[in-house]
């Protein structure tokens, strides 16, 4: 399976380097086939020249410019217009995100549930340097998102997610502009019928540059999307929703995991494991 992975990037000349290194490193040593789209988000530094020496010496980067207009959410959208991979990781240019959760994400799909989702926050999970302000708004904003569509996951708003080519075809059109896409995205491959699996995974603030996310311009733009997916799910009787079932033949309801797989659990290599330890079918509620 070829994983593509998206990065947009906004004025990260400080960080990308790592964070390209880090994730070629990991994918190398896995062996797993890959393509990383890092896409210039109007950057005013040197990160898109900065990404475009990358991919001259390594093919498997590449460097794109978004059409539109300045926005997280249209950047990644540009990303995901041009990938190639059979499934794609989103990931942030500021090295927040781990590249071994981006293997384990890997694994997951290879297992065969179509989206893997992480979280920070469920056991075996870590956050680093989180600010408190935003750590206590998190935890405010993802209960409220897991109230409303009762999908036991504690972690909707984190970008760092991975999705089967399908599952990114059966949720367009995408309509978000901003940092909201980060929720646009897995609430609605949730109540359209997607399996996914949960699996426990790191944070750590960023240690260059400064983050693009601003609280005050994202609130009514968060609760836009939230409820217009959940007029979705509950309006329009299933017309978008996919008809399949999980491993093993057993159903899952919309918006449930299909399998929350702890740190111990964790597929360690898919030539070596079937991903008969991954508990398809059998949903936990309770992930944080």
């Amino acid at each position: 399976m070829k994983l593509s992975i998206v990065i947009p990037a906004h004025n990260e000349e400080g960080s990308i380097v790592e964070t390209l290194d880090g994730i070629v490193g990991a994918l190398s040593a896995e062996q797993i086939e890959y393509e990383v789209l890092v896409v210039d988000d109007a950057s005013t530094d040197q990160t898109a020249s900065v990404v475009a020496g990358i991919s001259e010496r390594n093919p498997c980067i590449r460097a794109v410019s978004s059409p539109y207009r300045n926005g997280y959410g249209f950047a990644v959208r540009a990303g995901l217009e041009r990938y190639t991979g059979d499934a794609v990781a989103v990931m942030m240019a500021d090295g927040s995100d781990s590249p071994e959760d981006l293997v384990a994400y890997h694994r997951v799909l290879v297992a065969g549930y179509d989206c893997a989702f992480g979280s920070r926050f469920m056991p075996g999970g870590h956050v680093y340097d989180y600010p408190r302000f935003k750590l206590v708004l998190n935890r405010i904003v993802n209960m409220g998102i897991r109230g409303v569509f009762g999908h036991g996951y504690d972690d909707t708003t984190n970008a760092f997610k991975a999705y089967r080519r399908e599952v990114i075809d059966s949720i367009q059109p995408l309509i978000s502009q901003h940092f909201n896409l980060t929720v646009e995205m897995p609430l609605k491959a949730v109540v359209r019928g997607c399996s996914y699996a949960v699996i426990p995974i790191s944070w750590c603030n960023r240690r260059t540059g400064t983050s693009k996310l601003r609280l005050q311009e994202m609130g009514s733009r968060y609760l836009f999307i939230v409820l217009y997916v959940f007029f979705e799910h509950h309006l329009s009787r299933g017309d978008y929703r996919r008809q399949h079932r999980a491993r093993g033949g057993h159903s899952w309801r919309a918006g449930v995991p299909s399998a929350v797989i702890r740190a111990e659990e964790r597929p360690a290599d898919p030539t070596a494991n079937d991903g008969s330890d991954v508990r398809a079918g059998e949903p936990e509620a309770d992930v944080g």
